[in-house]
């Protein structure tokens, strides 16, 4: 009896700590070697959850969905015992969806990845504030762009990033999880404008703000691990499937990169106090003994005000691929693509650029098992 409950327990901290997540709604396109998850850490580069090749939309066996220009499209994940970090959406063409500069050139919308979810033992502070376990759905809602031609089959790309903890480690980040879902545009008002990524704030930690918690990084391809893969799975050994964790550091609270310009990153996010406190703005932070440092944030006060909303537009083929772009033409919009998108030319598969930083993913410590 003794033996059953330490074994429970000890299932029960590996599932909490292991780490995993993925888009429940929209339907994603799921994958059979990662049993529908895509985790960066594990050898899935995305930009979606499984190639175009093999998307079920692909098939006259499965139903289509059909969304309208302007509907506001409910998009769900669930928290599955990790906290903290963004949700990026974005939206392509179907025909365009191997491309990670399409995915960059046409971003809908950020947000925090506990939206409207959060632990279901708030009085655990294990590892820190609000960072206990808990599996409920975590929701937002994103607006399909009216420069979107009748019948063009798209791809809504989902991205988890900078989540924390792994593996009961509060000072470590996960890698980068990415999902797909593929629908066809039909009907709704119409324009020739390219709307603007937006960022929408507030989380379990700091409702009703313009921030977020979060670890590692807020830039979307530094937790790609590049083109490394683990060496040496093994079925025995869940930390030997896993690159991660990708970075370590303490806590921090701040906005994606890109939506403050406040100093040379583009962002100004704030080095969390303590794990284990609520938030507060005059303690120290902590960060574990011995490891790689995550990038340094200026202190700012922690803003009051919340954005909010969402946005996309038509990619261009020839721009460079970057963890993040706004730019792009104003006026340029879709162009209209078959329903079925079956048959179709593959468009270019490219990975995600991390500038010219070396890379900043670390080695899975030996001391995690």
């Amino acid at each position: 009896m003794h033996f059953s409950a330490s074994l429970a327990a000890a299932t029960a901290l590996i599932a909490s700590c292991a780490g995993h997540s993925m888009l429940s709604t929209p339907a994603p396109r799921g994958n059979k070697k990662w049993w529908g998850t895509c985790s960066a850490g594990a050898g899935c580069k995305g930009p979606c959850d499984a190639p175009k090749a093999d998307a079920p939309f692909n098939s006259i066996y499965v139903a289509k969905k059909y969304v309208q220009r302007g509907q506001k499209l409910e998009v769900v994940w669930n928290r599955l015992n990790h906290p903290g970090g963004f949700v990026r959406l974005a939206m392509v063409p179907f025909d365009q969806s191997d491309s990670w500069t399409a995915f960059n050139d046409n971003v809908l919308k950020y947000t925090c990845y506990e939206t409207t979810c959060k632990t279901s033992k708030p009085e655990d502070t294990t590892f820190g504030y609000l960072n206990g376990g808990g599996d409920s759905p975590c929701t937002t809602t994103v607006t399909v762009p009216e420069n979107i031609a009748d019948g063009t089959a798209v791809t809504l790309q989902w991205i988890w990033y900078g989540g924390g903890i792994y593996y009961g480690m509060p000072d470590t980040s996960f890698g980068e999880y990415y999902g797909c879902s593929d629908m066809i545009v039909s009907g709704g008002p119409t324009s020739k404008t390219k709307p603007a990524a937006t960022f929408e704030g507030g989380d379990a930690t700091y409702p009703n703000s313009d921030v977020c918690k979060y670890w590692g990084s807020n830039k979307v391809g530094d937790c790609n691990f590049g083109s490394k893969v683990p060496s040496n799975p093994n079925d025995a050994d869940l930390l030997s499937q896993s690159l991660e964790p990708c970075m370590r550091g303490p806590q921090k609270k701040g906005k994606p990169y890109g939506f403050d310009s406040s100093d040379e990153s583009g962002y100004a996010n704030q080095t969390i106090s303590s794990s284990y406190d609520a938030p507060a703005d005059d303690t120290e932070s902590y960060s574990s003994p011995d490891a790689p440092a995550a990038p340094e944030t200026d202190s700012v006060p922690a803003p009051e005000s919340t954005p909010g909303a969402p946005v996309v537009s038509a990619p261009e083929a020839a721009a460079e691929t970057t963890p993040y772009s706004e730019g792009g033409d104003a006026d340029s919009g879709y162009t209209a693509q078959p329903s079925s998108a079956v048959g179709a030319e593959d468009a270019t598969a490219d990975e995600p650029s991390t500038d010219s930083e070396p890379q900043k993913c670390i080695p899975r410590p030996a001391s995690a098992f």
